[in-house]
């Protein structure tokens, strides 16, 4: 039987071209004057750690909320005592989602804030612009908010980690999904014309490839789609599925509308938040459009339990965080996104040791992130060769603003690697809502 769950938090991913890194400085890595040749960012009872984030901007619904989240989790760790003594001091900046912006701001984190480590940085092409320089200044790049396979090059860069499920696998998992349950479906792809769309697309080629009649694809930096939608409509597909961000998911359901198109629709997680995408479909037919139900029947994927799923024990655990530490609003599925990303966070610094630095950070990560159970359905894939994030996800159809599970949690790695079901049950969270990760060292 079909099990009942709720909606997971959307994730995030690029809207816009890679922009390359102009401005480097350098003096900022491994040791700080200012402490006295302490580690930087880091104090006998403090650890300073940033992100940037569009607080402003095109990007901002939703998005902003998740440095909300996880300031809401820090501050619930700091209220019990923090991580080997030390409190975690968070600080973000806002970039706009402007690459170039982001060149600056994460300048002023590395070199005024001095921060320990960067935490959960949002997008793609913004944070492709600042990976040489965090590299050159030797700080740990933790849990870039984004799946692109970018953020797994160890050799390159060893100190830059993913955290979400990336494309590649979630296309996968989709494909294989779709060829088994609608195989004689006549699919289209409709996909951001970036590394986004591209490695969705490789992932589902691996399983759809015989069954893909069409592919457009669109630019984010313009808004009219109906010129694509009208190419997949004229190829007769009844499926299709989009690697979208939730402004070209609300866009494409209302450019469909207007064409009379009904196909099945399959989104990626990035762009399935039913509640940010109605929203912005209401906001885009200025209102002729009801968003209540705008993406009912749509599939998606989940690697993490919404915030509607009330009986979800860490939806619970948020929830509580929330009411004692979180700012105006309400919970949303993007601050369970941060504050999950900060769970994982925290299972790094107790990993890490009392003897913090940013080298042992890292080394902890690849000795030990593997085996960190926390709020993701699948694991993580960290290792001395791996710095990809969670392994899986779950195929599931909208209702509303929940869903219905399709298939449960399943695993795979990049490549040719197969598709097999996870096994063993989702833990609950600890009862004081924080990690117990012994030191690896």
């Amino acid at each position: 039987m079909r099990q009942r769950l709720r909606r997971r938090g959307a994730v995030v991913t690029a809207l816009a071209a890679i922009v390359a890194l102009t401005a480097s400085a350098c003096g900022a890595g491994g040791r700080s004057e200012s402490d006295g040749g302490g580690e930087v960012g880091v104090t006998g009872d403090s650890v300073t750690v940033g992100g940037h984030f569009p607080l402003t901007g095109v990007a901002a619904p939703g998005y902003s909320d998740i440095p909300t989240g996880t300031k809401a989790y820090f501050d619930y760790v700091n209220a019990n005592g923090g991580v080997h003594g030390r409190t975690i001091d968070y600080v973000y900046r806002d970039d706009a989602y402007n690459p170039t912006n982001t060149s600056q701001v994460v300048n002023e984190l590395v070199l005024q804030d001095e921060i320990f480590a960067m935490l959960g940085g949002l997008g793609t092409p913004t944070h492709s612009a600042v990976l040489d320089f965090l590299d050159d200044n030797e700080v740990p790049d933790l849990f870039v908010s984004s799946g692109s396979l970018l953020w797994d090059q160890p050799e390159t860069y060893p100190r830059t980690f993913g955290w979400q499920s990336d494309y590649e696998i979630e296309g996968k998992i989709i494909g294989k999904y779709l060829a088994e349950n609608h195989p004689d479906a006549r699919v289209g792809l409709f996909l951001q014309d970036d590394d986004f769309g591209e490695d969705g697309e490789k992932g589902l080629r691996a399983y759809l490839d015989d069954q893909i009649v069409a592919t457009e694809r669109y630019a984010p930096t313009n808004n009219d789609v109906a010129p694509q939608l009208s190419a997949l409509q004229a190829a007769d597909v009844d499926l299709v599925v989009g690697f979208t961000v939730p402004s070209y998911t609300a866009l494409s359901q209302l450019a469909a509308m207007r064409l009379g198109f009904e196909p099945q629709w399959v989104y990626s997680n990035v762009g399935s938040d039913p509640a940010l995408v109605g929203s912005l479909l209401a906001r885009f037919s200025e209102g002729a459009v009801d968003d209540a139900g705008s993406l009912d029947g749509a599939i998606t994927t989940e690697y993490l339990a919404g915030v509607d799923d009330t009986d979800d024990p860490w939806v619970r655990l948020w929830r509580k965080v929330w009411s004692e530490h979180g700012g105006e609003g309400e919970l949303t599925n993007y601050r369970v996104y941060g504050m999950a990303q900060a769970y994982t966070f925290v299972q790094a610094l107790q990993a890490a040791g009392p003897e913090l630095t940013r080298e042992g950070l890292v080394d902890a990560l690849e000795r030990a992130g593997g085996e960190f159970a926390g709020p993701t359905l699948a694991p993580f894939r960290y290792g001395p060769d791996s710095h990809a994030g969670v392994g899986g996800v779950r195929v599931a159809e909208i209702t509303g603003e929940s869903s219905i599970e399709l298939a449960p949690v399943q695993v795979t790695d990049n490549g040719d690697a197969p598709i097999t079901p996870l096994e063993g049950e989702h833990a609950p969270p600890p009862e004081d809502g924080i990690p117990d990760v012994a030191p690896v060292g």
